[in-house]
């Protein structure tokens, strides 16, 4: 039973965090007050959507409603009353689903604009963006209890990615920019409206989740948690891989390919048993074009160059699995410098192309495209370098900086594999820098450096088993 000191406690921070952050956001919604740009309104709410249609997708991954390991496994299945259970899960739930509309709220404002910070059209922003947040949490509860709603929640993020598509390429944002204040808040009390509608539905269903979803959710967020406590992603996302082949009956069939070239074919067939990834990987290359097009090319590039890089990790499993047991590469009869150099096939296709895309799809130019092709040896030599890096070394010491410790341990394992993709597309850094009239000695430089980076690597790394 909580007492008056547990709620003091709770009451204090809460007025220590508003009074750290208050400063800072009223900052930030003064810097909101300009006129918005017709050309930028539909790339940004294109931007907006994409965001949220993640923030949905996540959400539905999560569960959300999970609990801990010890309230899992004792008071879940005991005769208490479930919504009594789930008490603390369902608070957390609401303030993250607040936080997170407050965010995308302000996301609206920036985008769409608050000449003067009008409060009708401030406050619908504001509305809109905790009715999505709500509501989507309240949805994600709800396609945990019953499998419709778990339907019309993945219907919702398809009609997000949608609407963000229609939004960046036609201009149906201006005429949202350029609603009167009263139709905007018509809008806002709409959405304020099917969000409490979900929230009461939501709470209503909370006895009636089962205790098998919320012990499976359960399961993944342990997981979860453990893998960040002890700083080791890779735990996670061999879950993760472990789970999905868990469940499968595959066919035996023999492959077109014999020899070195099976590892390679690997890979192809694997992407291609997930088309749900393969469109997300090709819808992505849009978003760099985008964040220029709203007018954040710093998130173009850093938009740019993490696609870039996932792409080339995607296919990169095998390398994976060499590392954890190389007595399957053995069986084969593949020495460790052909299998890395087949290895390295597919991520750099696959990167070469995703970036080829996304460059041509910016209208950079005719050359930029083939930039892209260019730097595809250094994208699966740092997609090849994450794949092989060792688990996290937490006994490397700790560096004090003026700005806080951090540790190196995990600071080079992020670095790893990164560190060389930056290194190998100098030459195109430096093009994008200088922007000649004809890159072409640029496009050879990039060229060189990128396979002589990758026959260096396969040379030299190549010694030791995969």
């Amino acid at each position: 039973m909580r007492r008056w000191q547990d709620r003091y406690t709770t009451l204090f921070a809460i007025a220590v965090v508003l009074a750290v952050v208050g400063q800072p956001v009223a900052s930030l919604l003064g810097d909101l007050a300009h006129q918005a740009d017709p050309r930028r309104v539909g790339s940004g709410l294109a931007l907006v959507a994409v965001a949220y249609a993640g923030c949905l997708a996540l959400v539905r991954m999560a569960g959300p409603v999970v609990l801990g390991a010890a309230d899992a496994s004792w008071r879940l299945l005991s005769p208490l009353p479930r919504r009594t259970v789930l008490g603390r899960t369902a608070r957390t739930l609401l303030v993250v689903s607040v936080l997170g509309g407050l965010v995308l709220g302000v996301a609206l404002v920036s985008v769409l604009g608050a000449p003067d910070l009008l409060p009708l059209r401030l406050t619908a922003a504001l509305v809109v963006g905790l009715g999505a947040g709500l509501g989507g949490m309240a949805l994600g509860v709800l396609g945990q209890a019953f499998p419709t709603w778990d339907t019309r929640l993945q219907a919702l993020i398809a009609l997000t990615l949608a609407v963000a598509v229609l939004m960046a390429v036609s201009g149906p944002g201006r005429a949202l920019a350029a609603l009167p204040a009263g139709l905007t808040g018509v809008l806002a009390c709409c959405v304020a409206a099917v969000a409490a509608f979900l929230v009461r539905r939501a709470w209503a269903a909370l006895d009636r989740v089962p205790a098998r979803t919320i012990l499976a959710a359960s399961a993944r967020s342990g997981r979860v948690a453990q893998a960040t406590v002890t700083l080791d992603p890779g735990a996670l996302t061999w879950a993760v891989e472990d789970n999905h082949w868990r469940g499968l009956a595959l066919r035996s069939r023999r492959w077109p390919v014999t020899g070195a070239w099976t590892l390679a074919w690997q890979e192809v067939r694997r992407i291609t048993r997930r088309p749900v990834r393969l469109t997300v990987l090709a819808g992505a290359t849009a978003l760099p074009t985008l964040a220029v097009n709203a007018g954040l090319p710093q998130v173009a590039a850093a938009l740019t160059a993490a696609g870039a890089l996932m792409a080339a990790v995607s296919v990169t499993s095998g390398a994976r699995r060499d590392g954890d047991n190389p007595a399957l590469l053995r069986m084969l009869a593949v020495g460790s410098r052909a299998a890395l150099a087949v290895r390295a096939l597919p991520p750099a296709l696959l990167g070469a192309c995703w970036l080829g895309a996304a460059l041509w799809l910016s209208g950079a130019g005719v050359w930029w495209p083939l930039f892209g092709l260019a730097c595809g040896p250094v994208l699966a030599v740092g997609a090849l370098r994450m794949a092989r890096r060792r688990p996290i070394d937490h006994s490397m010491p700790v560096i004090d900086t003026p700005g806080g410790a951090i540790p190196t341990g995990p600071l080079l394992w992020a670095l790893t594999g990164v560190d060389l993709a930056l290194l190998g597309c100098v030459p195109a850094f430096l093009a994008l820098a200088v922007r000649p009239a004809d890159p072409l000695l640029f496009l050879v430089a990039q060229t060189v450096t990128g396979l002589a980076l990758l026959c260096g690597y396969v040379m030299f790394s190549g010694r030791r088993p995969a």
